[in-house]
């Protein structure tokens, strides 16, 4: 019978706290459930707005992290298509391929992961039978978007997680978790940027800098990088963007200048900050008839936007994203191919890879703008 094992995990107990390395007991995996031994994970926004208590899906303690891959290393009774050794990605966008969601070539957003039985919601942080698979010090540890990537080994659901090829290199490849699938998801799939089109992207992180080599692989002809940091400006270009620009320049609203600058407004906007007023910005700068605004930025629990009915009367579309619109059992591993032929640059994403104690470091090298981290579990 598999054993609960021991491994270090970084533990958040308390909303705004930093991270804690742990001790912490994983439990062995029950029916239908994956256990597996993380190599590295992605830090993300998400888990930042986890960290601060803005995410509404989070209780403490909890380990958070939900851009991971790994191996596994034990599966739960009924488990099929996994065995000891499968490299894995875990997957914070379940795909049960049964429920009417996930029948449905509309939507990526699996029934299955959100409700149990009866469409009742699933409680928030916990297994689909509702207990945990952690402990620290004789304390359950809740788990966070399905996931728990920041952590030696987690347990998951077997709709949580895809197998990819023997022979991925796994350098960089957790990015495919969630960020890199996110934003260059968002222009194929969920705005379907269309060639010689305009596009403009607002917040160039790691997302925003996927959506910006989405719509250079679109053949979008003119790509405007919207971001307060012109550090991040070099790199945007350098995957796509036509050109940037930083609101702060202007002595008058963004959304004006770009209306200003392509006469009359973007076909394709993509919002990546999550920040309403950000937001609102987005939706404004559009093409008054024929434009596109796609949300994929998380925001804060009770924020709201305010916008005028009749901006939409004439055509505008307003529309979010998860994920980047890919049913990820199916897209995952055509992702991982891609990225095998060299159809898309990882590298160019990942501009600082760190050892896993230094994860606080991490979480503070994403807040001051130095673009986007990785964390190397061994």
């Amino acid at each position: 019978r598999t054993a609960v094992i021991k491994c270090r995990a970084a533990v958040i107990w308390q909303a705004q706290e930093p991270f804690s390395i742990e001790e912490v007991e994983v439990a062995p995996p029950k029916a239908h459930e994956v256990r597996i031994k993380i190599l590295a994970t992605g830090i993300c926004g998400t888990d930042d707005s986890a960290i601060k208590g803005k995410f509404r899906e989070v209780q403490y303690p909890v380990i958070v992290g939900h851009e991971g891959v790994g191996i596994v290393e034990s599966i739960g009774e009924g488990v099929k298509g996994f065995k000891p050794g499968d490299k894995v990605i875990p997957l914070f966008a379940p795909q049960c391929n049964q429920c009417v969601s996930c029948k449905d070539p509309r939507t990526n957003v699996c029934t299955t992961a959100r409700v149990k039985n009866n469409l009742i919601e699933r409680p928030k942080g916990l297994m689909a039978d509702g207990t945990s698979r952690f402990t620290c010090k004789g304390k359950h540890i809740y788990n966070f978007l399905n996931t728990s990537t920041f952590t030696e080994y987690t347990v998951v659901d077997e709709i949580a997680v895809v197998k990819i090829d023997d022979d991925t290199p796994l350098a960089n490849i957790c990015l495919i978790g969630c960020c890199f699938s996110t934003g260059y998801g968002s222009v194929l799939n969920s705005a379907k940027v269309h060639p010689g089109s305009t596009c403009v992207v607002f917040g160039l992180g790691g997302v925003g800098l996927a959506a910006v080599m989405g719509c250079k692989a679109a053949g979008a002809s003119r790509i405007i990088g919207v971001d307060i940091n012109t550090a991040k400006f070099d790199l945007a270009k350098e995957l796509g963007a036509t050109e940037c620009i930083n609101p702060k320049e202007y002595d008058k609203p963004i959304q004006q200048v770009l209306l200003e600058q392509t006469g009359g407004g973007l076909e394709y906007v993509f919002e990546c900050t999550g920040k309403p007023e950000t937001m609102v910005a987005a939706i404004n700068s559009s093409h008054f008839a024929l434009g596109t605004t796609v949300i994929i930025g998380v925001s804060a629990p009770g924020e709201t936007i305010s916008l005028d009915p009749l901006m939409f009367i004439a055509g505008r579309t307003l529309k979010g994203s998860i994920f980047g619109g890919w049913k990820a059992k199916d897209c995952v591993p055509k992702l991982v191919k891609d990225y095998k032929e060299k159809k898309f640059d990882l590298d160019k994403l990942v501009t600082h890879r760190l050892p896993f104690e230094k994860i606080n470091e991490g979480f503070e090298l994403l807040r001051n703008g130095k673009r986007y981290v990785y964390l190397m579990i061994y």
